[in-house]
Formats: C-alpha cells, structure tokens, sequence
C-alpha cells in the first residue's frame, strides 16, 4: 500500500489534469446528488466547508441550503476547529489561505445534522485521507457529534484502498463525479 505521502503527491498530480470545465461540471453533479440525499433534506443544520481550488466547488451548495436551513463553516484556531455561522459577506481570509468565518460564537458539535466534508483522497469504504493535520477527524471525535458525514471529492481522488488508523474517521457516504 502507498504511503499518505505517496497519494497525496498522485492525487495532486491527477487533479492538475482536470479542465476547468471538467472541475465545474464535477462540482455540479457532486452538488446535485447530495441536494438530493433524504439525510440532508430532513437537517436543520449543515456544516460545510468553503472549498479551495483543488476541493469541489462548494458556492452552489452554500448558496442553496443557506435559503433552507442553519448553514455553519469551519475556522480554524490553533490546533482545533470550530464551526461557525455562514454569512457569504461576512468571510475574512483564515488559516491556510480558506476563507473563513468571522463570528463570536461557536455552534455545538450535537447540533449538526450534516457535515459535508472535504478531503485529500477517499476509499469506498468511506475511509477518508485529510491535509494531515487532522482538524475533522479531531472535530468528529468530539463529545455529542451525531451529524451524518458525507465526503466530497473528485472522481481522481478516489482510491482503491487508503491506510486507516484507528483516529481517522469514517465517512457514512462518499460522493464523487
């Protein structure tokens, strides 16, 4: 099995390849199946995430569920993440170059019905691989969080098999151009 190194390096060489027309069209169709999924219409609340250049486009699902129910998005703060309201006027530049949220207060963990989750590659399994500072799998670990977690990623950052340990968190459902 290849290092996480190893696929991080093969995942980023595969998603320079993609046309940014493929990029847009695969960020449409991961956006309309997971518009559809029963798990997100019955949420009262959504974490997502405000996506950089080599994730899925995430501005049509903020866009949408932000007309239909509590949206929140990550901010980054040390070595923790917390999950934050989502005001598209009110994003400052954060951690890591994401754009982040600016507000006060931090939602609780248990209060999320949903989270859409980025990641570097994902296994079918739902094993998913992250940036390597582990800010979702420690959120997902934290006391009270429920959400059901759906990865997003583009068809070249699926793999065959990822190495899991046993801190990595598994995702209920990966979707995928």
């Amino acid at each position: 099995m290849k290092s996480k190194k190893e696929i991080r390096a093969s995942v980023r060489t595969l998603l320079k390849e993609l046309s940014p027309q493929e990029r847009e069209r695969a960020s449409q169709l991961i956006s309309n199946r997971i518009l559809s999924m029963s798990e997100l219409n019955s949420a009262k609340v959504v974490a997502l995430f405000v996506s950089m250049p080599d994730e899925p486009d995430t501005s049509a699902l903020l866009s949408v569920l932000s007309g239909r129910c509590r949206v929140v998005v990550p901010r980054i703060g040390g070595d923790e993440m917390e999950f934050f309201d989502y005001n598209a006027e009110a994003l400052s530049a954060g951690s890591y170059g994401i754009r982040e949220p600016m507000g006060d207060t931090p939602i609780a963990p248990s209060e999320i019905d949903f989270m859409v989750v980025p990641g570097v590659a994902f296994a079918v399994d739902g094993c998913r691989m992250g940036r390597g500072k582990g800010f979702y799998d420690k959120y997902m670990s934290r006391e009270g969080f429920r959400a059901y977690k759906a990865g997003i990623c583009l068809a070249p950052q699926i793999v065959e098999e990822l190495p899991c340990e046993p801190h990595d968190i598994k995702m209920d459902i990966v979707v995928f151009s």
